[in-house]
């Protein structure tokens, strides 16, 4: 076998974000083709073998890449939209124009997703798709092939829904799925696409779309099987104070007790938002060791309300971070959610002790690797896991005087990323990807967006 190719990064400082927040103020790490092979304190050993490149990274902070457990790519088409309205004004307003998404639609929407994520930081990303027109092509085969051209890690959350409106639900008729349709297609898609390994690219998992939009016999089904063929389940639960009266009318109980009585309580489960929680809700996700995509942007964009994240960290409920869609938060970046997840925990009921810096920063890793299924393999620095790695430029006049550089990330301007590795591959440098055109990205996502403004404005 060919001996390993080594790129050594020195002179920066550290967090690894591991179990003991191991931190270096000036440290380096040894990646050896797609694993960290050595970190630590001071210069690097010598007498390292085939070193292809060494890296001065003075003035900067490596941290492990930002993993996002929470997005709808197809909505950067969609961005600046029902801009004053709550969740179900929103999706009433808006379902119309995304169920008529096709397939250059979703592959140029993802790209642009992608692409602004990446340039920020993230190393992996999701997107919950759920929206599949009849007739409108591949539409997963080109979010996944976008994810592969930007050169990020994926998991692709295949989902669906069977409740349109004449069944009650949100959505109309034309954009929703068969029950058997949507679990064919959804198998169809884990076959093709999952890839369990441990270096594993590109993963999927099976994700129905939300309580209403999706029939209690999906539900059930879709958990039979995902666990059938060994993947994870993603779906929204408990967004707003609407969903609960939903659920308590329908289902006479409320959105947890449902998930739990439909298989939907689990360690291979994770659910976004989140953010109307009781202290049942949160002992049983606890319990069950059932994840949570916080999405905070995104809730305070529709007003949905600030999920107990203190509560649910206390409790042991793994948590990460997620930018959900950009048509509910039209930046699309997470590492400006390190921040919010602070700021906005911090107007809940523990006030300043909500969450700290270096809280912050985990959930935006390690706890999404959590979230993913992925907390063996990535989102924290430790020899043997994956070369996903970011270094943070921190000596500009955006940080330059904040002494502790964890806090000047998180509680700071967005950082610039001087450089971002995937697999050990670099990606962006000097805050620019190296693997698709930005300019040609945007302009691809500006035409299709008045394409589709067109298409919607013929109905």
């Amino acid at each position: 076998m060919a001996a390993a190719q080594r790129i050594v990064i020195e002179n920066c400082s550290i967090a690894t974000v591991d179990a003991d927040d191991t931190e270096y103020a000036s440290g380096y790490l040894v990646l050896a083709d797609n694993r960290i092979e050595a970190l630590g304190a001071g210069p690097a050993p010598e007498g390292l073998e085939n070193v292809v490149r060494r890296i001065d990274a003075t003035g900067h902070l490596a941290t492990p890449g930002l993993i996002n457990t929470h997005h709808h790519f197809y909505q950067w088409i969609t961005r600046g939209l029902a801009t004053d309205h709550n969740l179900f004004d929103w999706l009433v307003a808006l379902y119309p124009i995304w169920a008529r998404i096709d397939e250059p639609m979703a592959y140029t929407a993802a790209r642009g997703s992608l692409a602004m994520m990446a340039r920020g930081g993230v190393t992996t990303a999701m997107d919950h798709h759920y929206v599949y027109p009849r007739g409108t092509g591949d539409l997963s085969g080109a979010i996944i092939r976008a994810a592969r051209e930007t050169g990020v890690r994926f998991t692709l959350a295949r989902g669906s829904m069977d409740r349109g409106e004449s069944d009650g639900g949100l959505p109309p008729d034309f954009a929703v799925e068969s029950l058997d349709g949507a679990l064919a297609a959804t198998e169809a898609t884990v076959k093709e696409h999952h890839d369990p390994s441990f270096d594993a690219m590109t993963q999927v998992a099976v994700a129905p779309c939300s309580p209403f939009s999706v029939s209690t016999e999906l539900l059930r089904n879709a958990a039979e099987l995902a666990r059938g063929l060994g993947v994870r389940l993603h779906t929204h639960g408990s967004e707003t104070v609407e969903e609960e009266k939903f659920c308590h009318e329908l289902f006479g109980m409320g959105p947890t007790d449902y998930f739990e009585s439909t298989g939907w309580l689990g360690e291979d489960v994770w659910m976004a938002h989140c953010v109307h929680m009781n202290d049942s809700d949160i002992a049983a996700f606890a319990r069950t060791g059932t994840g949570v995509a916080h999405c905070p942007s995104s809730n305070a964009r529709l007003a949905a309300g600030i999920a107990r994240v203190p509560d649910m960290l206390a409790a042991g409920v793994p948590v990460g971070l997620g930018v959900d869609g950009t048509a509910s938060n039209e930046s699309g970046e997470l590492h400006t959610e390190l921040r919010n997840a602070l700021l906005i925990n911090r107007l809940g009921a523990h006030k300043e002790s909500a969450l700290n810096a270096r809280q912050a920063l985990r959930l935006g890793t390690h706890g999404g690797a959590r979230v993913l299924g992925r907390a063996a393999e990535t989102g924290s620095l430790e020899a043997g896991k994956l070369a996903d790695v970011v270094l943070w430029k921190l000596d500009t006049l955006a940080h330059a005087s904040i002494a502790d550089p964890v806090t000047a990330l998180v509680f700071g301007a967005a950082a610039p990323v001087t450089a971002s590795f995937v697999n050990g591959r670099q990606i962006v440098e000097d805050g620019r990807l190296l693997t698709v055109d930005e300019d040609a990205v945007a302009r691809a996502t500006r035409d299709e967006a008045r394409r589709l403004a067109q298409l919607a404005a013929r109905r």
